[in-house]
């Protein structure tokens, strides 16, 4: 395996940690790395989304303890058994979504360019849905969730479907748009992402198997370790830092970010391949 490949690989595997559960989207930031690092293509496309599972078992690792008492609970308790609905109605709309547009979207909205425009206007949506006032919320945890609030989470989490909307970002700020506290919509869109990105990264395996071979195996287990460790390191500081902070400072980065984008591509200073 080229020694300069697996580096690559490691990049975007970090990449991909840190970027997961940020409102400032995971995919966005692989498509533009990978296009500066010409780590492009179809298998390029399915490394991307398969590396997903490392920084879900980042968040599963974190959320432990509510995962296993869910569980264990699971066969008598009725909480247990609402907040396990509540995730599956979240990640139905999304699946079904994804089943019928998800290849049009990778063949035709898989641009640098779309990236940084849907940067630009999710960083417009986070300000706005952070100068509602407190008085608008009616959710403080996880556990008070309706399974209407649920549906509704799960649907705006498929305007993540557009590379660039940020899948955290959509349910997180979707979710204080519909009344959840910052709290509660970053704990569920954590557990919604759960099933949500290790089914894509299953099928997206399955589906693309023509192109892998073994010799990918090195490759792949390198992008999964970086985003296992980042994804681990960046969900524990994210927790701290919602219980003092807005997602204000993620809304510019997300405008300033997409304008220099925008700016190089047009202006021909950077060559962003597709």
């Amino acid at each position: 395996m080229d020694t300069l490949l697996l580096l690559k690989a490691a990049i975007m595997g970090i990449v991909e940690g840190l970027t997961e559960f940020l409102p400032i989207s995971s995919t966005g930031h692989l498509i533009l790395a990978g296009s500066l690092m010409g780590f492009v293509g179809g298998k390029a496309k399915v490394f991307e989304i398969a590396i997903q599972t490392g920084a879900i078992f980042a968040v599963m690792l974190v959320y432990w303890q509510k995962i296993r008492a869910t569980l264990v609970a699971l066969p008598s308790s009725r909480q247990a058994q609402k907040f396990a609905l509540n995730v599956f109605i979240g990640f139905l709309p999304a699946v079904v979504l994804a089943l019928l547009f998800g290849k049009y979207v990778q063949e035709h909205l898989f641009t640098p360019v779309i990236v940084a425009t849907t940067f630009i206007l999710g960083g417009f949506v986070i300000l706005w849905a952070e100068k509602r006032p407190a008085s608008a919320t009616r959710v403080q945890s996880i556990d008070d969730m309706t399974t209407m609030d649920a549906l509704k989470v799960g649907l705006v989490q498929c305007f993540a479907l557009v590379p660039g909307t940020s899948r955290s970002g959509s349910t997180i700020i979707g979710g204080m748009l519909m009344g959840l506290s910052r709290k509660a919509a970053t704990d569920f869109s954590f557990f919604l992402a759960m099933p949500t990105l290790i089914g894509a990264g299953v099928y997206s395996l399955y589906k693309e198997r023509a192109l892998l071979s073994m010799a990918d195996v090195p490759l792949f287990a390198v992008g999964l370790i970086f985003s296992f460790i980042s994804a681990w390191l960046c969900v524990r500081w994210l927790l701290r830092f919602i219980s003092t902070n807005s997602f204000v400072p993620f809304a510019w980065y997300r405008i300033v970010f997409g304008i220099i984008v925008l700016a190089t591509a047009y202006s021909g200073v950077v060559d962003w391949q597709h």
